[in-house]
């Protein structure tokens, strides 16, 4: 008799497959009727534009050595676009950093077809659609974290994961503990802007102030704070 091996995808295939998957996802049902709603109702400046209204799906190529993990679409931006932290003040914010430390080919990004490509690096989110006051619940989290769990195993060069917020490290720890990554009887890692936690399996850990307007409105989160920490990210991913 004989024997068919299975199909193996390719790093493309299978991420653009988990892409396509992402982007298909009718899990939570609030979550889904927000996006829609959001993209009947538009915001007057984007009164001409179709939003995407879907989950958004990674950014990036999967030879990335860094990940970077967001909270979830906003809801004029990425939900907008189709594309994260694109056609917003918190992705304008980051993509000057990126930009400036050899991240991202520009600084702006403004639509899905302005031309921006990243550099050695992907975008994740620990939510996919966007969530009504920019809070997803536990349950619609958990919902996501099968489509982080199988990011990561989709880059085999990965070396750091950035978490951009206490929630996006939370989210992190999680998936972490759930595979045994975590060492046991010590203290649990905390949320520290620029902490970076290493474990005994799974990828590093650094830490950022998430760059939503709250944070760089008021100062707690400056341009200079957060091209320090993708300086820090690319001397670790290079030292690795």
């Amino acid at each position: 008799m004989t024997r068919t091996m299975p199909l193996r995808l390719s790093p493309d295939a299978g991420w653009n497959a988990l892409n396509h998957e992402i982007a298909s996802c009718e899990k939570c049902p609030r979550l889904r009727a927000h996006c829609r709603s959001i993209a009947q109702i538009k915001r007057a400046a984007f009164r001409n534009d179709t939003y995407w209204a879907r989950p958004v799906p990674n950014l990036g190529p999967p030879t990335a050595r860094l990940l970077i993990l967001g909270l979830a679409p906003a809801a004029h931006g990425a939900n907008r676009t189709g594309r994260l932290f694109t056609g917003d003040r918190s992705g304008d914010f980051l993509f000057a950093a990126m930009h400036a430390t050899g991240f991202a080919n520009q600084p702006t990004s403004v639509h899905a077809a302005d031309g921006l490509a990243l550099i050695d690096c992907a975008i994740t989110g620990a939510a996919h659609c966007a969530p009504p006051d920019n809070k997803p619940t536990p349950i619609e989290l958990a919902a996501c974290a099968p489509f982080l769990e199988r990011t990561l195993a989709l880059l085999p060069n990965l070396r750091l994961l950035l978490c951009l917020g206490k929630i996006a490290f939370d989210t992190a720890l999680a998936l972490y503990k759930q595979n045994s990554w975590l060492p046991r009887k010590t203290p649990r890692a905390r949320f520290a802007h620029a902490a970076l936690h290493t474990f005994p399996a799974g990828p590093p850990i650094l830490c950022s102030y998430h760059p939503s307007q709250q944070n760089t409105f008021t100062g707690k989160l400056t341009p200079k704070m957060l091209q320090q920490i993708f300086l820090t990210a690319r001397a670790f991913i290079e030292s690795a």
